[in-house]
C-alpha cells in the first residue's frame, strides 16, 4: 500500500454553505495485491480516495478494511429500502424521519437476532445455511415462527363477520336530536 497526502481533486465542485467553491484536500491510496485467493488472473491496482480531518494522516489498514466492508453496508441499505420499505413513507419533519429510521433499524436488528429461533426456508436455487448464518431475508420468511415462540403483547383478535347485534331485551332510545343552527338576517 502506498499513500500520497495533501492532494486535491482537479475539479473543485464542493460548495460551502456560503456557496463558495472549496478545495477538499485528501490522501490518495494505492493498493496492490500480489494474488487473490481463488482467482487465476492477476488482480488490478485499486485506487482509493480518503478525505478526513485536516492535518491527519489516514491509517492505511483502516481505509482498506473500510472499503472492503462497503459491500455489507450497501446491501444492508438496499435491504432496508426494498424489504423494510425505509424510503416508502414521506415524513414531514426531520424528527419523524429519525424516528422511522430508528424503527427500521430496530426491525432489522430483530431479524438479525432471530436467526437462531427460525428454521431455514430456502428457495429451490438457494444453498442451505447454518442457523447462525441465515440472512435477514430468510429470517423474514419465517418470522411467524418467531412470533409463535416469543409471543405478542397484542390481545386476541376480535371475531369478524356479521355482528350478532344488540342483546335481546335491551332498549336503546333514539339518537339525541339537536336544533338546526340558523343564521340571523
Amino acid at each position: 500500500m502506498t499513500a500520497w497526502g495533501g492532494l486535491h481533486p482537479k475539479q473543485r465542485t464542493y460548495r460551502d454553505a456560503d456557496g463558495h467553491l472549496r478545495i477538499v484536500p485528501g490522501t490518495l491510496v494505492r493498493v496492490r495485491v500480489a494474488r487473490l485467493p481463488g482467482r487465476a488472473r492477476a488482480p488490478k491496482t485499486l485506487w482509493l480516495w480518503w478525505a478526513g480531518p485536516a492535518g491527519t494522516a489516514p491509517e492505511l489498514a483502516l481505509v482498506w478494511r473500510g472499503y472492503v466492508r462497503r459491500f455489507d453496508i450497501e446491501h444492508t441499505i438496499r435491504f432496508w429500502k426494498q424489504t423494510l420499505h425505509w424510503t416508502l413513507p414521506r415524513p414531514r419533519t426531520p424528527e419523524q424521519a429519525d424516528r422511522f429510521t430508528w424503527a427500521v433499524a430496530a426491525g432489522y436488528t430483530q431479524l438479525r437476532l432471530a436467526r437462531t429461533i427460525v428454521t431455514d426456508l430456502r428457495l429451490p436455487w438457494e444453498q442451505p445455511l447454518a442457523p447462525n448464518q441465515l440472512t435477514p431475508e430468510r429470517v423474514r420468511r419465517r418470522f411467524r415462527a418467531v412470533l409463535a415462540v416469543v409471543g405478542t403483547p397484542a390481545s386476541a383478535p376480535k371475531p369478524h363477520g356479521r355482528s350478532p347485534g344488540r342483546p335481546r331485551g335491551t332498549l336503546r332510545g333514539p339518537a339525541p336530536r339537536y336544533p338546526a343552527i340558523k343564521l340571523t338576517a
